[in-house]
């Protein structure tokens, strides 16, 4: 008998609800046929991943992980959004970014971006990587200032820069309550990057004018670039985000600004990564983390945090840059969900150089694509509601407040980089996280994995390091850069020889016995830029020989199934040392063969072997 539901609707309506212990129950037999015994709250943790910052993201989530405390946009803690409408209105800001020296070539770039898509524009200023500050006017000639925001990133000439952009809203006839965007002081961002001690007085100058005079303007920007740049964590990135406001406030209320209008002169800046849920949980758990921060300092009412997201510089990798148009357009969706006011989206050569014309394209398409064709912003927090969503906010904003507290009580943000203590601290994840990247626990598509030794490099004009010649500061890293030393040494030795770095690999049986060994294997050595051959398709003890002196290789990697290597592996290892292999690995878990000097398998240091493998050919 079929029964029909009241409403109509539900296909589920004859059936039991089904128990968190039902559920149990049936994944701990499947885990049992891949030969883990366990049972109960084990069973979930099994199937747990550990992510930084203590967080671990749980196979299954219910209501019971709601969070209590969301609100609603627009109102405090703002977890849901700065805006009751959020960015359903219009969209997010698309701001794109230009780091150019010359004003013509700044200026076609800036117009050319204006009349595709980009809402407002990012502009280095002064020093080696931006436009001087004589040329700025140049560089904005037919931009309508009062409708396109303009962002300053000038930490080495901000009076300067500040100075002559008002100058322009004047000499055009702006009024100063049209005025929007941002001048972009950062003093303390700017100690984090080069060292220099900060001096907060020229930040405290521009906000206290742009309060009395310019509504529209934001004098400072709380950046968290630095800090995701030297490897921090998501919690870790929040939390020094906060010192820094913290700092700020301290340093605007001292002066005699309130709270509240001190508040409405930070613009906060944050990555966005192609973990789109954690970038989610990030700028939401931002929101709540400073209306926190506004209550403590008896300012409720200041507002929501205005939020730029930032596509993450870490994750941009040199080879295979193609694969960055992905990464990019997954933080991107990220940001756009989470709530960020603007986005930047980094074209995909960014780590190559100045970009092109085309990236730039497809960089400010990626947010038009997502709003007018995935109709992303057209939902206020779409991920609210999310089980997942809202538990990771909750444990990434515990984690972030934690390390906040934990800098306060280190004399605050200033303190705590001129100790080292935040180095120290941000070096320890890096490390952490950098024994994944060589193990390959955190792949690296295009170059960790599914590397392309043979790919033509993508050439672009190099980019002036604003950087350059610092004292001091925190590192800059990037996910690929292991990878791409090795990666470097094999070009060397191309360019030298005129051809790559070799290794044999020694297949056994059938391509059915071998296959994914070789393909494993094929990966692997690719990813340190050494060249797989593999001809013939299959080999054995009388074979191995002649085919290793064939493939111009010193070294070899047996790859076959477990039963075939307890048959031929010991033969084969020894026909090829025989033969002047100066190191025979074998791919699987290690075992005692005779004549295999290691073994190669998922979860190894690859780097180590990589490296290993390099030294032992000579290649420098």
């Amino acid at each position: 008998m079929t029964v029909q539901p009241a409403d109509g609707l539900s296909p589920t309506a004859a059936f039991p609800d089904p128990s968190h212990d039902q559920w149990q129950s049936l994944v701990e037999g499947v885990l049992r046929k891949s030969g883990k015994e366990v049972s109960g709250s084990a069973t979930e943790e099994a199937l747990s991943t550990t992510l930084e910052d203590g967080l671990t993201t749980r196979p299954l989530y219910t209501a019971s992980d709601e969070s209590p405390d969301t609100g609603f946009p627009g109102f405090a803690p703002f977890t849901r959004g700065s805006r009751a409408e959020g960015n359903a209105a219009g969209g997010w800001d698309v701001r794109q970014r230009h780091a150019l020296a010359d004003p013509a070539r700044l200026n076609e770039a800036l117009l050319g971006d204006l009349e595709n898509g980009v809402t407002s524009l990012w502009l280095t200023v002064g020093g080696p990587a931006g436009v001087p500050v004589n040329g700025l006017a140049r560089a904005l000639e037919g931009v309508y200032l009062d409708l396109a925001p303009v962002a300053l990133d000038a930490p080495a000439d901000l009076d300067a820069a500040a100075t002559e952009l008002l100058r322009l809203y004047e000499e055009r006839g702006v009024a100063k309550s049209e005025a929007r965007g941002t001048l972009g002081a950062d003093p303390l961002g700017h100690e984090a990057r080069t060292g220099v001690e900060a001096d907060l007085a020229p930040a405290v100058h521009w906000a206290q004018r742009c309060d009395a005079e310019y509504p529209g303007l934001r004098a400072i920007v709380v950046d968290g670039l630095p800090y995701h740049e030297a490897g921090g964590s998501a919690g870790e990135e929040l939390g020094l985000s906060l010192a820094t406001g913290v700092a700020y406030l301290r340093a605007l209320t001292a002066a005699g600004m309130s709270v509240e209008a001190a508040c409405g002169q930070l613009e906060f800046r944050y990555a966005a990564t192609a973990d789109q849920f954690l970038t989610i949980a990030k700028l939401r758990a931002a929101r709540r983390l400073w209306a926190r921060v506004a209550e403590a300092s008896a300012a409720p009412a200041a507002g929501a945090q205005r939020q730029h997201a930032v596509t993450s510089p870490v994750m941009m990798t040199r080879r295979d840059p193609w694969v960055n148009m992905l990464r990019t357009t997954l933080a991107t969706l990220g940001a756009g969900v989470g709530g960020a006011d603007s986005v930047t989206v980094l074209p995909f050569d960014h780590a190559l150089g100045l970009p092109d014309a085309f990236a730039r394209r497809i960089a400010r398409n990626t947010s038009t694509i997502l709003m007018e064709e995935s109709h992303l912003a057209r939902v206020i927090d779409p991920a609210g509601g999310s089980w997942y969503v809202e538990r990771l906010t909750d444990e990434l904003a515990a984690a972030a407040w934690a390390f906040f507290q934990e800098t306060e009580r280190a004399g605050g943000l200033p303190a705590a980089l001129r100790s080292g203590t935040v180095a120290a601290r941000l070096a320890a994840t890096w490390a952490a996280r950098s024994a994944k990247l060589a193990r390959r626990k955190e792949p690296i598509t295009g170059v960790s994995e599914f590397p392309m030794p043979g790919e033509r490099p993508v050439e672009r004009e190099p980019a002036p390091d604003a950087y350059a010649g610092a004292p001091g500061g925190l590192p800059r890293v990037r996910r690929d850069e292991a990878f791409e030393a090795l990666r470097a040494r094999s070009d060397a030795h191309l360019a030298a020889t005129g051809s790559r770095p070799k290794v044999f690999v020694a297949a056994l049986g059938p391509a059915a016995a071998h296959t994914a060994r070789v393909s494993f294997a094929v990966n692997l050595f690719g990813a340190g830029g050494i060249e797989a051959v593999h001809d013939p398709v299959s080999v054995d003890a009388d074979t191995a020989a002649g085919a290793l002196a064939a493939s111009g290789a010193s070294v070899a990697v047996l790859c076959s199934s477990d039963a075939l290597y307890a048959e031929q592996a010991e033969q084969v290892a020894g026909a090829l040392k025989s033969a002047g292999a100066a190191q025979v690995f074998l791919a699987g878990r290690p075992g005692e063969y005779a004549d295999v000097d290691s073994y190669v398998f998922a979860g190894c240091d690859a780097v180590a072997v990589l490296t290993s493998v390099l030294d032992r050919m000579g290649v420098a």
